[in-house]
């Protein structure tokens, strides 16, 4: 077998490398997620972190950070303790990193024990939740900024959202449901990077959906507010005009118009969106049974991201795949401190063409927009810490070399 190297210009050296194997076969350094929901502790019947973490292997992952809407949430080294507890025992297919909560219950009135909190966390989130007071982000902002640490802000103004749970848009109005406004997003957003501006702290917008985040971020790191940004699969690739009435097509921030779609293409082409994040969030079938306006909010993607992805962008053209590479591995991990290890890998073959059948997933939720969408890419081995953790051949998971 003959192998050829190909250095990624972004990545500078042998670590972050893409190799390619007669042509078709790719090896990645593992991908890396900063935006899953692995569900436990408290909700066990939606994910666990073992089935989480068979989904993120049998995806390519080596390294996710798990969202703190948990119970009880980790706001206090005694709650944190229960998700290391599970963490540890779900058998080190993939590193779980824990994120801190900001706020005690992710209720936004009172702040978590971050100082306790840092040194065993990633960075700090209430995600699920927008902080809704200017003063009390501004107080996190300075905490987070005195301990060195991120905060990843889910921007929703609860005020506009008025019962909405599509995007305010056409589709909405032709079959009657109620919309979600893009103010809803953007206004946080504008909030935050002028507070951000002021106190330093390293700010990063999760799952960002609309043209006017792009163009606030990208307006903020002209005038070099220290900040990132993610953005998802089904964000880059669909639009309200793909909608369909069923569950699946139900999430939080929701997808919006085609103008906004090219807008987050966009932003990835030219460098302010920052990274590709799944927002991966497993319900259970009867959640998710209850059409777009019952459902629960939520979809999963660790399993399919990188096929929907290199189909719909690469193999189009519109993105390079080195590129791609870059959102889903070194982006991240640069951003959140998080090591580039060589022995932590991903092996695909880019030949290999097929339906997403959900039926497949390891993930316990199987509500996926992508569902039936004919894609090209499949991951056959995916190894961690020099250990192969799934083998596509025999669905094998923690098998070692």
């Amino acid at each position: 077998m003959t192998e050829k190297m190909f250095t990624s210009p972004i990545s500078g050296g042998n670590s972050g490398s893409i190799v390619c194997i007669k042509g078709e076969y790719v090896s990645f350094p593992g991908f890396c997620d900063v935006h899953v929901h692995f569900r436990e502790p408290g909700f066990s019947y939606k994910e666990t972190m073992v089935t989480g973490s068979r989904a993120a292997v049998r995806g390519g992952y080596t390294t996710v950070l798990a969202m703190p809407n948990l119970n009880p949430v980790p706001d206090s080294l005694e709650h944190l303790a229960e998700e290391e507890r599970l963490i540890a025992a779900a058998g080190d297919l993939v590193d779980i990193c824990p994120y801190g909560a900001l706020t005690v219950g992710e209720k936004g009135q009172v702040p978590a024990d971050l100082e306790a909190l840092a040194p065993r966390v990633a960075a700090f989130s209430d995600d699920g939740r927008g902080v809704q007071s200017e003063s009390m982000m501004r107080a996190l902002m300075e905490r987070c900024k005195s301990l060195g640490r991120i905060l990843a802000a889910h921007c929703e103004d609860d005020s506009l959202v008025r019962g909405g749970y599509i995007h305010d848009g056409e589709y909405a109005r032709a079959h009657g449901h109620k919309g979600i406004c893009s103010e809803s997003e953007w206004g946080p957003i504008a909030r935050d990077l002028k507070l951000a501006e002021e106190t330093g702290c390293a700010y990063h917008v999760c799952h960002i959906s609309c043209r006017e985040s792009v163009d606030l971020i990208r307006q903020a790191k002209r005038r070099g507010v220290n900040v990132t940004c993610e953005t998802g699969p089904h964000y880059l690739l669909l639009d309200e005009q793909d909608l369909q009435e069923d569950g699946r097509f139900r999430m939080n921030p929701p997808i919006r118009s085609r103008a906004d779609r090219e807008a987050l293409v966009e932003g990835l082409l030219d460098g302010t969106i920052d990274m590709i994040a799944t927002d991966h969030a497993p319900h259970s079938a009867e959640e998710k049974s209850r059409g777009l306006a019952g459902s629960a909010f939520g979809i999963v993607g660790l399993e399919c991201a990188f096929p929907v992805l290199y189909t719909g962008l690469v193999r189009k053209g519109i993105l390079s795949l080195e590129r791609l590479a870059e959102l889903m591995t070194l982006a991240p991990r640069r951003r959140f401190g998080l090591p580039v290890r060589d022995n932590d890998y991903c092996v695909w073959n880019l030949a290999a063409e097929y339906e997403i059948d959900p039926a497949e997933f390891a993930s316990m939720g199987k509500a996926t927009p992508f569902a039936g969408h004919r894609v090209f890419g499949r991951c056959l081995k995916t190894v961690h810490n020099g250990r192969t953790v799934y083998r596509e051949e025999n669905q094998k998971y923690g098998k070692a070399d």
